[in-house]
């Protein structure tokens, strides 16, 4: 009998170097105004798909 996959969960890590400990820079870079502007567009982004999958949800 075939298995279905309906949803996949990953978590990533993002600019972190092996053994858990912050890439060069990444601390400089949280200090940025770009830095901040930049995460407040993903939190964004985030927000639109979570949006979206409920509502399709909801649809069904």
């Amino acid at each position: 009998m075939p298995i279905e996959i309906r949803e996949l969960h990953i978590r990533v890590a993002v600019n972190a170097a092996p053994g858990g400990q912050p890439a060069p820079g990444a601390a400089a870079e949280a200090g940025d105004a770009s830095a901040e502007g930049r995460q407040k567009a993903l939190v964004a982004e985030c927000v639109e798909q979570v949006l979206r999958i409920l509502q399709d949800k909801q649809e069904r």
